[in-house]
């Protein structure tokens, strides 16, 4: 094994890069930064029903969006090649066949058929399912027979009687199995020639030099199992490290792909318009705690801070209420331009700005986001906060009905359209509007909440929003008047 640090990434491209996988990914990527070492990604692509065609790219590309860099990988090979499990079948197969050479290893012809029987008759007597080994020691005629009724073998490793597998796992501390506690000797090869994960993947981390193998708990089980390739091989362990599962915080209960409360795929964030840096530092921060109260860094500065030790030992909490404050922190620091790509897909898809729209449109939209540039959380939001600027009717509710009843409200409304008809075009901007309240003031002597609510709700039947002068300018001469005689139909 190298002495430098070597970690690695390794997806199965059977669909689009989950909030877990990219955190496994992430955690991978700052240790070896930290450390000034290496992050490899390695595709396990042998589930070959389940591989999708874009499965790969997606991966690379989200993680790549997510400002995830990588010093080997299948579209950047070096010498520890190839980077995907499908080509590297003349690697496995050698160390297969020695196993068998050296009857750490047999083939198995029991049909699916046969093993299904024997697990729901394990299962009818109260037993744990499990093989039972019943091909472990075919005499050669055995096999011929078998091969002879056409039966494809898989390859199954033998494993070890009463032998105790320990490791000090880098975030749960020391960890021991036995070997009596695997469930009946494994597979290694399956009937269509591919490796199983467990076989591969011992083989892969040590022909890459993998130093370090930090993954989500659900892996442990594996480890004793990767053990024994090890020791089979005459081959030192990487270091194991696994990372706490991800819990739903409303439920408490583990993040599955099934739970809809949640969005679970970093391309669904990527698509509400959610900026990469901001998805960075909240899934640095699901399992991982930096020293302090602080919870807004750079990818930069996580690399600096990063400690593994630091790495939590309790499941980690997925608040989609937190994303939504830590997007809308790095949304206000981002410049206007940025926001307004992020917005400007989704007021396109809703279908209120036009696919090929105009400079002066654009210009439009620019301004229309920056009214909400300061409390939007992602890109998607923009539909739903400007809907007034497209809706033809105006929703008054109760509590804006009643502020609109007071005595001086039809006044201060009616003068308000009124300064507002006699700007022109040219003059229809915020530093010509802003002005009017005060001459209204001046010529009514209504000052206060009795002049600026009812004007407000008039031009945008809210009590709350954007700076008043700028929401008319953006409203338009036309539609600002509009709606203030919608609501002066009604006093």
């Amino acid at each position: 094994m190298s002495d430098k640090i070597r970690v690695r990434y390794a997806p199965s491209p059977t669909g689009e890069l989950h909030i877990g996988n990219a955190r496994t990914a992430l955690f991978n990527y700052l240790f070896a930064r930290h450390h000034q070492g290496e992050f490899i990604i390695r595709t396990e692509d042998t589930d070959i029903k389940r591989n999708l065609a874009h499965g790969e790219e997606s991966q690379l590309a989200n993680l790549s969006w997510l400002g995830i860099d990588w010093d080997e990988a299948p579209n950047k090979p070096g010498e520890y090649g190839p980077y995907r499990q499908s080509e590297r079948l003349d690697i496995y197969n050698p160390l297969i066949q020695d196993l068998v050479d050296r009857d750490l290893a047999y083939k198995c012809y029991m049909t699916e058929e046969e093993l299904e029987a024997e697990r729901d008759a394990q299962k009818a007597r109260g037993e744990m399912p499990h093989y039972g080994g019943q091909h472990a020691n075919l005499t050669a005629d055995q096999q011929a027979a078998f091969e002879a009724e056409g039966r494809e073998a898989v390859i199954r490793f033998r494993v070890p009687s009463d032998v105790v597998y320990e490791f000090n796992d880098l975030v749960k501390g020391p960890i021991k199995f036995e070997s009596r506690s695997i469930s009946g000797d494994w597979v290694i090869k399956k009937r269509d020639g591919m490796p199983t994960y467990n076989f591969a993947v011992a083989v892969d981390d040590h022909k890459m030099a993998i130093s370090h193998v930090l993954r989500g708990d659900d892996h442990i089980a594996n480890t004793p199992k990767q053990m024994m390739v090890y020791d089979a091989f005459g081959w030192d362990y990487p270091e194991f490290g696994h990372m706490t599962l991800i819990t739903n915080s409303e439920t408490n209960k583990k993040l599955s792909k099934r739970d809809g409360a949640i969005l679970q795929f970093i391309e669904q964030y990527r698509n509400l318009g959610y900026l990469p840096e901001a998805m960075f530092n909240f899934i640095t921060l699901l399992g991982w705690s930096p020293v302090g109260e602080e919870e807004i860094f750079s990818r930069e500065e996580l690399i600096e801070m990063f400690d593994h030790k630091r790495l939590s030992t309790s499941p980690a909490a997925f608040d989609t209420k937190k994303l939504e404050w830590i997007n809308n922190t790095y949304m206000k620091k981002a410049a206007l331009e940025t926001v307004v790509s992020l917005s400007l897909p989704h007021l396109i898809q809703a279908g209120k700005v036009s696919e090929d729209a105009s400079e002066k449109e654009l210009a439009w939209v620019s301004k229309l986001v920056s009214l909400y540039h300061e409390q939007m959380s992602f890109g998607a939001e923009i539909v739903e906060l400007s809907s007034l600027f497209f809706n033809e009717t105006l929703t008054i509710d109760d509590e804006s009905r009643e502020v609109l009843s007071a005595d001086t409200a039809a006044t201060v409304i009616e003068a308000m359209k009124n300064k507002l008809s006699e700007l022109s075009d040219e003059a229809f901007e915020a530093s010509n509007i802003k002005p009017l309240t005060k001459q209204i003031q001046k010529e009514t002597g209504i000052k206060g909440r009795n002049l600026f609510m009812p004007i407000r709700i008039a031009v945008s039947g809210q009590m709350h929003g954007p700076e008043l002068p700028l929401l008319i300018e953006v409203l338009g001469k036309e539609k600002a008047i509009n709606h203030i005689e919608q609501v002066m139909s009604q006093l």
